[in-house]
């Protein structure tokens, strides 16, 4: 194909969004420097807004799912899992076993010996932030009662909420869409600015394609709830249009993007 003598075209015209979404992606496609950015339909009208029972809860984990899913049931709302349950069921077993002495062999649990030393490095190591919403859904209901609201699953069609991974739902699309909270900001430099506030770190560039993808899945409202840190982070705006920033916004600008924000 790349010797193929043809013209080429890039498929930047989205049909399923209208122009506020387009622009919401557009910032993450620039933070990733892709070389298209989106138009959205005019035909299609989709605002950003908060969302108190959205279509679909998009997450960046599989622990964030089963986070989302119990308060779901909690609100009393029929709950669905993109995929089914069985990933978070096997999760929940896994972390079953640890709470009840045994070691696991599940992917994300095997390395730990016992429920106290995962909850050590949930707690206090930085790597284990993951794995803390984890702990403390267990720590607060138990892992037999986790497994039994992943039993309550309904079926896709006659549900009122789906819950999914970020990238179980490439391809996908829902009228409205939340963000789940476990897509966290980057941790901040050891470097300050001239007021001593610590500079922000950069964006990691396989979060921003993932958090692009999650934008997408809207048609006509977004909440961008966990990814709205993006808002205060300099990467998320690029300015198109008026420049590169000056002055102490302009430094935390160069640290966002210069140590990673968007590897050039």
């Amino acid at each position: 194909m790349t010797g193929f003598d043809g013209t080429h075209l890039s498929l930047s015209r989205s049909f399923r969004f209208g122009p506020a979404l387009a622009s919401e992606a557009n910032r993450w496609l620039t933070i990733i420097d892709a070389p298209i950015r989106l138009t959205g339909s005019p035909r299609q009208e989709t605002e950003l807004c908060r969302l108190a029972a959205p279509d679909a809860i998009l997450c960046r984990t599989n622990v964030g799912a089963m986070v989302e899913v119990i308060r779901q049931l909690d609100a009393h709302r029929r709950v669905a899992l993109a995929g089914g349950g069985e990933p978070l069921s096997a999760l929940a077993r896994a972390a079953h076993d640890l709470a009840s002495g045994r070691r696991t062999a599940h992917p994300e649990l095997m390395l730990f010996e016992s429920w106290c030393e995962l909850r050590e490095y949930a707690e206090f190591d930085p790597a284990g932030r993951d794995l803390l919403p984890l702990v403390e859904l267990i720590d607060e209901h138990g892992a037999d009662t986790v497994l039994g609201a992943l039993d309550r699953l309904s079926p896709e069609a006659s549900a009122e909420v789906t819950v999914s991974t970020a990238h179980r739902a490439k391809g996908r699309e829902w009228s409205s869409v939340r963000i789940a909270d476990d897509f966290t900001c980057p941790d901040d430099l050891d470097e300050r600015d001239e007021d001593g506030t610590p500079l922000p770190g950069p964006i990691d560039l396989d979060e921003a394609r993932l958090a692009y993808v999650a934008v997408t899945r809207a048609r006509s409202q977004l909440d961008i709830g966990g990814l709205s840190w993006i808002n205060t982070h300099p990467a998320g705006d690029p300015r198109p249009e008026g420049g590169a920033p000056t002055g102490t916004e302009g430094r935390r600008a160069r640290a966002a993007a210069g140590k990673g924000g968007h590897d050039t």
